[in-house]
Parts: C-alpha cells; sequence; structure tokens
C-alpha cells in the first residue's frame, strides 16, 4: 500500500505544497501546468471539472439525518470493529494531530475520533458525522476518490480539489467484507497538511488489515455460537440437514457435504442446494435448518418475454408449491397462488440462455461471448448470475452454469407467434441473445 503516498519520505511540504496550489491553479483555469498532476489526482479532477463542481468555494454539503445516520451504524458490519480502530490511533491522536474516519459504501462518514482541536477544524470543513463525503459532493478527497477509483488513495494539500480543503492531508482505504469481498466503506486518516508523515500511509493499512480480521473473527464466533445453540436439533435429525445463519454461511452439516454458504434461506420459501436438491428451511435459534424436500419435488416455472419480463412460479403439478420459490423483487401472486416476479432485462437474458442450452449448460467464458460479443466480461457474467442466483434460490448451478434438474422452465413468448417475435426479444440490445434464439428455432 506504499505506492499511494503522496509525498516521499524527505519532502519539504511547505516547499511541495506551494508547487502544488501552482499546479491546481494552472490545470483548473486552462493555463499551461509546470509540471503533471499525479495520475490518480488526474482522473479524479477529470471527474470533477465533468461534473460542474466549483474548486474555488465549498460545494454544498449533504448530511444523512439523525435516524438515517443510526440506521447505518446498525446495519453495518462495521460497528462490530470501531472500537479497535479507534485504538489504533487514539494513543498518538492528539500528539499527531489526526483523526479517524470511518465511512460507509455510499461515503457516509459514520464515526469519527482523534485530536480535538483537529475536529474542530473539520467541523468548520463540513467534514463531520453524517456528511456525505462522496467526489461528487465534496470534489477530489481520500475518501471520495478511493470509492471512484477501488484503492488506496491518499492526497496532500492542493490535490484536493476545493480550495478549501487545500489545508489538509487525508489518507484512504477501502475495507472489505472478508468472507464475500463486498465493499463495506472506508476507513480514512486525515489531518493538518503539514502534519503528514510517511507512517500515515502504515498506520492506515495497519488499522484495515486489523478490521478484516476482527470481521472474521466475529463471523467465527457468531457461527460457534449457532453450532453450540443448535446441537441437540441438529442431532435429532435422521436425514441429512444444513444448518445456516440468516445470510446462509454454513455452520454445520449433517449427511451432506456442502460448500461454505448456501443460498441466503427465507421464511416460506424453498431453494435448490447443490448436493441437497429442492430444500425447505426451519427457523432454529439464530439460524435455520435447511433440509430437503424430496426427490420428486419440482419447481415449475414460466418465464414470460413480455416487453417488461416476468417469472411465475408453480409446483411442477400445476399447484402452488409447498413453498413459493424465493425471487426478489416478488410483486404479486396469480390467481392459482403462483408468485409473479419482475426480472431484469439481463436476468431474463440468462435465464432464456440457460433453457435454450438444456444439461449442457454454458460456461462464463461462452456466456461472456453471447451476451457482451467477447471473453472480456467474465467478471461481470459472474456477478449477474450471483445476483439471479441469490435472487431465486439458487436454481441456477455452476460449473457449467444450468439450470437444476427440479426446474421446469417454460417459456412464453408473450403473445407473439414464435419466440423471436416476443416484444422482450423485439426491444433487447443483445444480439447474441437474438442469435442463439434464431439458431434454435431452426
Amino acid at each position: 500500500m506504499g505506492g499511494f503516498s503522496a509525498v516521499a519520505p524527505g519532502t519539504d511540504l511547505p516547499r511541495h505544497a506551494r508547487e502544488l496550489v501552482r499546479l491546481h491553479d494552472a490545470v483548473l483555469s486552462g493555463a499551461t501546468p509546470p509540471a503533471q498532476p499525479r495520475a490518480v489526482v488526474a482522473r479524479s479532477w477529470s471527474r470533477m471539472l465533468r461534473s460542474g463542481l466549483a474548486p474555488d468555494s465549498p460545494n454544498s454539503r449533504a448530511v444523512a439525518a439523525p435516524g438515517d445516520l443510526e440506521h447505518r451504524r446498525r446495519i453495518t458490519p462495521l460497528q462490530h470493529v470501531i472500537d479497535d480502530l479507534g485504538q489504533v490511533v487514539d494513543a498518538i491522536a492528539d500528539a499527531s494531530h489526526l483523526l479517524l474516519v470511518v465511512a460507509d459504501a455510499d461515503g457516509v462518514i459514520l464515526w469519527r475520533s482523534g485530536s480535538s482541536a483537529v475536529q474542530r477544524h473539520a467541523d468548520r470543513l463540513g467534514f463531520a458525522e453524517g456528511a456525505v463525503w462522496t467526489e461528487g459532493r465534496v470534489g477530489t478527497n481520500a475518501i471520495g476518490t478511493a470509492l471512484a477509483e477501488a484503492a488506496p488513495v491518499q492526497l496532500f494539500s492542493a490535490e484536493h480539489f476545493e480550495q478549501s480543503q487545500h489545508p489538509w492531508y487525508c489518507t484512504a482505504s477501502p475495507i472489505h467484507d472478508p468472507r464475500t469481498g463486498r465493499l463495506l466503506g472506508v476507513v480514512d486518516v486525515s489531518g493538518p497538511a503539514m502534519t503528514l508523515h510517511p507512517t500515515v500511509a502504515a498506520l492506515v493499512e495497519t488499522a484495515v488489515r486489523m478490521a478484516e480480521a476482527q470481521l472474521w473473527r466475529h463471523h467465527q464466533r457468531r457461527l460457534d455460537r449457532l453450532r453450540s445453540s443448535a446441537a441437540a436439533v441438529l442431532r435429532a435429525r435422521s436425514g441429512p440437514a444444513v444448518l445456516v445463519d440468516e445470510e446462509g454461511w454454513v455452520a454445520e452439516s449433517t449427511g451432506v457435504c456442502v460448500g461454505p454458504r448456501v443460498p441466503t434461506p427465507r421464511p416460506g420459501a424453498t431453494m435448490q442446494v447443490p448436493g441437497l436438491g429442492l430444500c425447505r428451511t426451519e427457523a432454529v435459534a439464530g439460524g435455520r435448518l435447511v433440509l430437503p424436500v424430496g426427490a420428486a419435488a419440482r419447481i415449475a416455472l414460466t418465464l414470460s418475454l413480455a416487453a417488461d419480463p416476468t417469472l411465475r412460479s408453480t409446483g411442477g403439478d400445476g399447484r402452488p408449491p409447498p413453498a413459493t420459490v424465493e425471487a426478489a423483487g416478488a410483486d404479486g401472486s396469480g390467481a392459482d397462488g403462483s408468485a409473479l416476479s419482475a426480472l431484469t432485462a439481463r436476468h431474463a437474458e440468462i435465464l432464456l440462455l440457460l433453457h435454450l442450452h438444456g444439461p449442457a449448460g454454458l460456461s462464463a467464458a461462452q456466456m461472456s461471448h453471447i451476451l457482451y460479443g467477447d471473453a472480456d466480461h467474465i467478471v461481470t457474467v459472474r456477478a449477474e448470475v450471483s445476483r439471479l442466483r441469490r435472487a431465486l434460490g439458487g436454481i441456477v448451478l455452476r460449473r457449467p452454469y444450468r439450470l437444476a434438474e427440479s426446474v421446469e422452465l417454460t417459456v412464453d413468448a408473450a403473445g407473439a407467434g414464435s419466440l423471436p417475435e416476443s416484444p422482450f426479444l423485439q426491444r433487447t440490445a443483445c444480439p447474441g441473445v437474438q442469435r442463439a434464439v434464431a439458431g434454435t428455432a431452426r
């Protein structure tokens, strides 16, 4: 992480700050600059100029309402590590004139601690708890730019876009959920520009690594408690069962080997679990038991390719299943009790492709070629399929991507004479999907 430092050891900070002011003024006025800004700064300034933000006066500050701020604090996993993060800097905060700031993935400052004198200066800048500290709100700054770049960022003095932030340095790094890699927020250390020390980058690196390790230990402790509290219930089961937390992380399993996580369980919803097939769930203290519903159980789905595609689920015999297939965004139910869900265009395309290719399925590279015309979008494909699996309870299997054997998918052309003439395919922006449909129609 040391490679993101804004100044080299031994730099004359006052002189460097004056040089950056001249560079800032020249670049943002359209004059020929005496040097070039660092690449990360140049990219951010370019974004700011396109956005219309003003560099010569503080831009409008957005502040979360107290209720919203408290809600954000309650739902973020960062609540479990904020005390430990504070300990990293509290002992040196006053002597080093610095602040520790923790923001969520939306750039909202959740917590702030450190030097009392520096906090008073930060208040005048609007750098306070509840403030939205994104690039779009306050220009180039370490928190917002770290979110925009998805990378650690350190900024010194006039590398900030707003002149009001020039008296500051800030050093920020994204922090991720160690279980999933999901961005949780940003850890930032800021202070008066002339107090910047080369060890600040290492301090932030230490804080992030410590926090992510603590988050992992917290996860393991939760699973241990769940395993202990439900041990008797699990032992009483004669068949295969999986004990999971509310997010689908596996605490224990009997009679079956599963991975570290199953699809997120929903009360009253069935889901497909590799190794178990179609499953239902039962609530236990702090989690849920995942239990197979029987080899004969089927999920019948109808994909309607109207202009706004939908997915309807019923039991394989035309009746509603014992529990409705979980679908994110469910917006109603049919007269027969079936569940009706809205689909994004991309998810409708993926389901259609899996239906067309049958049990052989598609690899991520093959799906990338169909959806995007090349193999350069494999990561995007995997992310989209993961979202689809979370929404539909894991009816889509992986390696290769294919529909589970218990799924019977029917495609409805929504009143059109043929599938290629359906309203959805007439307006889809994906030629590869159109070609795949045409190829199977011949």
